[in-house]
């Protein structure tokens, strides 16, 4: 059984919390993401920002590109281990509604997997077609 490790994104960018709102943007249109980890000095996993926290939390509070990421991050965070299967994955991104979630070994930051990793994934699509469908459902009745 493949777990999320075999699929999971282990290049992955991050930003602090003191960062700007530009320089998270930045790093998004660099890296072609709408969701960015915030860790800290370690790699700790601290938060996750998305494009929607910069435009809601962010400049729709009339924040400015010099605000900082921990101002608009959400700390509520869902996380995943390495070692956890891909159905197990795509279970948790369904049940808690997210698109995106981090991997984490000994509280540190070690990669992150996507509903569109798993659709790549022939043996978990079908689980990540599952999750899509769960969470668009509940997006839809927002």
């Amino acid at each position: 059984m493949k777990t999320v490790r075999d699929i999971m994104e282990q290049n992955v960018s991050f930003c602090k919390p003191d960062d700007s709102l530009a320089q998270a943007a930045e790093l998004m249109k660099q890296r072609n993401v709408g969701a960015i980890p915030v860790c800290g000095d370690n790699k700790e996993l601290l938060g996750m920002v998305t494009d929607r926290d910069l435009v809601i939390r962010g400049y729709a509070d009339n924040k400015d590109g010099s605000a900082s990421v921990q101002e608009v991050m959400s700390e509520h965070l869902y996380y995943i281990s390495p070692d956890v299967s891909l159905q197990e994955a795509s279970q948790t991104m369904a049940e808690h509604q997210i698109r995106r979630l981090p991997v984490v070994t000994n509280g540190q930051l070690t990669g992150i997997i996507s509903l569109g990793d798993l659709s790549l994934d022939k043996m978990s699509d079908e689980a990540a077609g599952q999750a899509l469908e769960d969470i668009s459902e509940y997006t839809e009745l927002q």
